[in-house]
């Protein structure tokens, strides 16, 4: 464990079954990298180290990175006034050398989380007989429960089984794209979070959702109080947009247009003066599904194409007492009227040296104008 600034500490494990890294691998970690995002693209890694030119750990990244070991497991825990979190839970993936000056070169380990192991190999073809999508997700996932992989699979109102003598779903590409696919279809998000104990990650498939507690304030422009280095808005109407589906009458057989809002239980606005929709979109393929297929694809893409507010950021995490998890709420005060308020952490990139632990995050929602009075600080 090094320590990173007053009362931050950075752990490293790493290995096929992952341990504690030694003393002399922690302590030449200059620069580490990690970007945690909201399901839309792997979490990944990036860790520099600096290898004088007889350190035996040149030999061990060339053993691992030669693919003489097979799999590299690589967990990073920070703990923050006693509380240890995990930011990354994965596997290295691509290792190089870089010159340095004095004979100390640099040397590079990059890496995605564990669903890399997901999308190695394509596994075309496997049928799940009288399975819904749920249920194949779950038998997908079983196969990385060794990994220390927990699954949170969260069914959806489509989630019915199809008749055998109708259709026999079968698995197109890897596990991941196979998972991820079905995630889409059914509007929701899925990717792994690294915790709660070092060694395991939540694998979430479900809805991406908006409600709950919110994180501490992300507070600017007020002396003191002010716990964020820099943070910016930025407002693009454009950016909304409308799905009209289609619904078939049974008798006559002719398409029945229907508006879908982006407004669910687990995605309320968060923003009191949500834009119009600059677009409307007919999914004109959806006249040749069922009500609730229909409903869903509408559904879906109301819900990717909602937000028009959108926050830049960074903060220091001594400052801001505690790490910003990406993923989840968190209130903004002291940009003004239009921009204070709840928001979704959308992505987080943790930036850690030695002296230093910054965080670059991204926050979204739907319109301008707090919904609430003041956020939890």
């Amino acid at each position: 464990m090094a320590t990173i600034q007053g009362g931050v500490q950075l752990s490293l494990h790493i290995g096929p079954v992952p341990m504690a890294a030694p003393r002399e691998l922690v302590e030449s970690l200059v620069h580490a990298r990690v970007e945690s995002g909201s399901g839309d693209v792997q979490s990944g890694f990036e860790l520099t180290f600096e290898l004088p030119a007889r350190s035996p750990l040149r030999t061990l990244f060339l053993v691992t990175g030669g693919g003489a070991v097979p799999l590299i497991r690589v967990v990073l825990v920070v703990t923050i006034n006693g509380r240890a979190d995990s930011i990354i839970d994965g596997v290295a993936t691509h290792v190089e050398t870089r010159p340095g000056q004095g004979g100390v070169a640099r040397l590079v380990v990059k890496g995605k989380d564990l669903s890399a192991l997901m999308d190695i190999i394509e596994l075309p073809g496997i049928p799940y007989p009288a399975m819904p999508p749920s249920g194949r997700v779950l038998l997908c996932l079983a196969k990385y429960a060794a990994l220390g992989v927990i699954p949170m699979v969260i069914p959806s109102i489509l989630d019915i089984p199809p008749l055998p003598m109708q259709q026999v779903p079968q698995q197109r590409g890897s596990d991941y794209a196979y998972i991820k696919r079905l995630a889409g279809e059914a509007g929701y998000v899925f990717y792994l979070e690294p915790g709660p104990t070092p060694g395991t990650s939540r694998a979430y498939w479900g809805p991406e959702i908006r409600v709950g507690a919110a994180q501490p304030a992300l507070t600017m422009n007020m002396d003191a109080q002010s716990n964020v280095e820099q943070l910016s808005f930025s407002f693009d109407k454009e950016a909304r947009a409308m799905p009209i589906v289609f619904f078939q009458e049974s008798v006559s057989k002719a398409p029945i247009p229907v508006p879908i809002p982006d407004v669910t239980p687990l995605n309320p606005p968060l923003g009191l003066v949500p834009p119009l929709p600059q677009h409307l979109v007919k999914l004109a393929d959806t006249a040749h599904l069922g009500a609730a297929q229909a409903l869903m694809k509408g559904l879906a893409y109301a819900g990717q194409h909602s937000d028009s507010v959108f926050g830049q950021g960074s903060l220091d995490v001594a400052r801001y007492g505690r790490l910003l998890k990406s993923r989840q709420l968190v209130g903004v005060r002291g940009a003004g009227l239009p921009f204070d308020g709840l928001y979704y952490v959308k992505s987080v990139t943790h930036e850690i040296e030695r002296g230093s632990y910054r965080q670059d995050f991204s926050l979204v929602r739907n319109g301008l104008i707090s919904t609430l009075p003041s956020v939890p600080t």
